[in-house]
């Protein structure tokens, strides 16, 4: 079993336990639940920079980052940075995140949120409605195309808009729906690990331009982004480069300081 293996059929277990403790009524009865969402996808639309920044304390592939800042200080540090919108790790066992990340956050910003999460059922998203998102993520390695379908379709009934991340050509072919808003091409190998934009390069032609082109991870300097510019990426996901500075918030500023001139 390679890691995303592991992180899924954990998943499983743990979204057995949640629907015995938390019913989908109570969900629905949250006081966000019928907020108005604020659209990624129109933000890095209109953006120069579209930079969305991560709350991300640990991962699989480097352990510890940053366990010692709260989140609403890191998303209030993102929000005045100016960046396009935030994404918030909700996994507990290996990220080290929660659901209550998503909901401080919440409380404490107006800008887009994204639940980044390995999701695989209905639940999830009422969840992910429930606490403030605007976004969720679907992770085309662990779906087949049937179940991006009907999650995507279920996430845009509830006001919810979708990025779809791919790691190849293959993954990319059996996800283009028209339920989803944006593609993200995931720079990172899941085999090796490795990073490379080479293949947000690649894939950057074979997305249709209905939808808004994401590059996500590995994407520490501003001439990497005006690179992927040219190949009609809008949206920039950047977690480890700000979460690992004592300030993410200043570092995300000065990164769209540098990156606006």
């Amino acid at each position: 079993m390679n890691i995303l293996d592991k992180i899924i059929a954990d998943k499983h277990k743990e979204l057995v336990l949640k629907k015995l403790v938390v019913p989908v009524s109570q969900l629905e009865k949250s006081a966000l639940f019928e907020r108005e969402t604020v659209s990624l996808a129109e933000k890095l639309r209109s953006s120069k920079t579209g930079i969305i920044a991560e709350h991300k304390r640990r991962s699989p592939s480097k352990s510890v980052i940053n366990q010692d800042l709260n989140v609403e200080d890191v998303s209030k540090g993102y929000e005045e940075a100016g960046i396009s919108g935030m994404s918030v790790l909700t996994d507990g066992k290996y990220f080290g995140g929660s659901l209550d990340d998503l909901l401080y956050a919440r409380a404490a910003v107006k800008m887009p949120l994204l639940r980044k999460e390995f999701i695989i059922d209905e639940y999830q998203l009422l969840e992910a409605r429930a606490h403030g998102a605007d976004v969720i993520l679907l992770i085309a390695a662990v779906l087949e195309r049937e179940e991006i379908k009907r999650l995507s379709e279920f996430a845009k009934s509830i006001g919810l808009e979708v990025l779809l991340e791919v790691h190849n050509e293959e993954e990319l072919q059996k996800s283009i729906l028209p339920s989803l808003d944006m593609l993200g091409v995931n720079n990172r190998n899941l085999k090796t690990f490795e990073v490379s934009t080479d293949i947000s390069k690649e894939l950057s032609g074979k997305i249709p331009d209905d939808f808004v082109k994401v590059s996500e991870s590995g994407i520490s300097s501003v001439e990497a982004i005006k690179d992927l510019q040219q190949y009609g990426y809008k949206g920039f996901l950047i977690g480890e480069n700000f979460m690992k500075t004592n300030d993410p918030g200043k570092a995300a500023a000065e990164f769209v300081k540098e990156l606006s001139k």
